[in-house]
C-alpha cells in the first residue's frame, strides 16, 4: 500500500528516535516531485515537532556553467557527472556532526546557477532531508554518500507522468513545444531511466501519479 504524507512523517520520526542528527535521502527521477514532497514532508515533521526539520536540495551542488563548458558537459547539465559529489559528501559529514550551523548552496533555476550559502541548517534541525535525483545511484562516486544516510525514500512515478511534467516544465521556461519535447525525451528521460534502473532499494518507496 502506498504511504501518505502522514504515514511517511510518522515513519521518519519513529525511525529517528532521539537522534541528534538524522539524515533522510529523498531520491527520484526528474519531475518526480522531489522539491514539492520534501517541502511537504518537512512541514509535516515541523508541525509534529516544531523546528525539527530542514531540507537540503542536491541541485545546489551543480557545477557552474563555467566549469561544465570547458569539459563539454554543458549540453548534459543535470547528468550525474555534472554535480560536485565530493562537495556534497563534505557537507553531509559537517551536517552529520551537528555541532554547528552549516551553510549549504541552493540552485537558482531562473538564473541557472547555484548560490553559495543559500540556506542555513541550524543545530536544532535534527532531521535533515536531502533531496535529489542521484542520491541512491549505485555507480560512479554516488555510493560514497550512502553511509551518511540514516533513512531513504524513493519516489515512484510512471514514465508518462514524468514526460508530461517535464514538457510542461520546459514550456514554462520558454521552450517551444518541439524544443520541450526534444529536451525531455533526449535528456531528462534518459536520466530518469538511469535513476530508475540503477538506484539501490530505498527503505521506503513512495508512489505518486498525480
Amino acid at each position: 500500500m502506498t504511504p501518505n504524507i502522514h504515514e511517511v512523517a510518522a515513519r521518519v520520526l519513529e525511525t529517528a528516535g532521539d537522534s541528534r542528527r538524522f539524515i533522510v535521502a529523498l531520491a527520484g527521477p526528474p519531475a518526480a516531485g522531489k522539491s514539492f514532497l520534501s517541502g511537504w514532508l518537512c512541514r509535516e515533521l515541523n508541525a509534529r515537532q516544531a523546528g525539527c526539520a530542514a531540507v537540503v536540495p542536491m541541485d545546489g551542488y551543480h557545477f557552474d556553467n563555467a566549469v561544465l563548458e570547458p569539459r563539454g558537459h554543458l549540453p548534459i547539465k543535470g547528468a550525474p557527472e555534472t554535480f560536485d559529489t565530493e562537495g556534497l559528501r563534505c557537507d553531509l559529514a559537517r551536517l552529520k556532526r551537528a555541532d554547528r550551523e552549516v551553510a549549504v548552496p541552493v540552485f537558482d533555476r531562473p538564473l541557472d546557477l547555484a548560490r553559495a550559502g543559500g540556506r542555513l541548517i541550524a543545530t536544532g534541525h535534527r532531521i535533515v532531508i536531502i533531496e535529489g535525483n542521484y542520491l541512491l545511484l549505485d555507480e560512479g562516486p554516488w555510493p560514497m554518500l550512502r553511509n551518511d544516510f540514516d533513512f531513504s525514500l524513493f519516489l515512484e512515478v510512471p514514465d508518462e507522468v514524468l514526460e508530461a511534467r517535464l514538457i510542461e516544465r520546459w514550456r514554462d521556461m520558454g521552450q517551444d513545444q518541439a524544443g520541450a519535447i526534444e529536451r525531455t525525451r533526449h535528456k531528462d528521460m534518459l536520466n530518469a531511466r538511469l535513476i530508475k534502473t540503477r538506484s539501490v532499494a530505498a527503505d521506503l518507496h513512495w508512489a505518486t501519479s498525480d
